[in-house]
């Protein structure tokens, strides 16, 4: 069954803005919908790309990273994120009209992720942020940070969990010098849930089932450094 995630609202309200624990910790909550609500969508059977407009995706609602963390910054981009599953993956894909863009991290998993033009996945995989989260750092080259923070230990995720997550972009793996002028780019890749039960308990995407979840902008070392989150959904279900 595929479908994607909407936000879970209060019986008391009906425009409730979601609980928020500090922006380090996965705010939102995800309730992932029947394979109805999302028009037929079938993630599976759609390349990953980095093409935000391609069928498999335009039944899927995206989420606005448009909050600022501290001061407001002198660059907003404008960032967009969709995500959905099948019975196997988590899907994921970003938009982000930009400026000041640089992609210098060439290495998996060596902590210069968020230096370069780069949106994260911080997540819970269920309801209870006491088994820990995973936090999923790339760049627009798709150089990826991957760590699990559980109640005791902080687990780099070995390659050999990382290997099999898919990832395309549609700009170069590398932009050392900075793209100054505005550019629009996009980040799309599938996670196996099988990767995730290797590092704690997971509760399976399914219909009505929770996640706990954020999604981040940065680019700390740009020449307009900036860091953006998401507190809700962009629209409501």
């Amino acid at each position: 069954m595929n479908s994607r995630p909407r936000e879970a609202r209060s019986n008391s309200c009906s425009n409730c803005v979601p609980r928020r624990e500090r922006p380090g910790l996965p705010s939102i909550i995800l309730e992932w919908c029947a394979e109805g609500d999302a028009c037929g969508f079938v993630p599976g059977a759609a390349a990953i790309d980095a093409k935000w407009d391609k069928p498999a995706w335009r039944a899927v609602a995206p989420l606005h990273i448009a909050h600022a963390m501290g001061e407001p910054p002198g660059h907003r981009p404008d960032t967009r994120v969709r995500i959905a599953y099948d019975e196997e993956a988590v899907y994921v894909i970003f938009r982000v009209e930009d400026r000041y863009v640089r992609s210098v991290a060439t290495e998996h998993q060596k902590g210069e992720v968020s230096k370069d033009s780069c949106v994260e996945f911080l997540f819970t995989p269920g309801p209870d942020l006491g088994v820990g989260h995973f936090y999923l750092e790339m760049n627009c080259g798709g150089t990826m940070l991957f760590r699990f923070h559980g109640p005791d230990r902080v687990v780099t995720i070995p390659a050999s969990d990382y290997d099999p997550v898919t990832v395309a972009h549609s700009l170069p793996a590398t932009v050392n010098q900075e793209i100054r002028e505005p550019v629009t780019w996009t980040l799309e890749y599938r996670l196996p849930v099988a990767v995730l039960h290797r590092h704690c308990a997971v509760v399976a995407p399914g219909p009505g089932v929770r996640w706990r979840a954020n999604f981040y902008k940065c680019a700390d070392d740009s020449s307009h450094p900036h860091r953006r989150f998401t507190e809700r959904m962009l629209h409501e279900h």
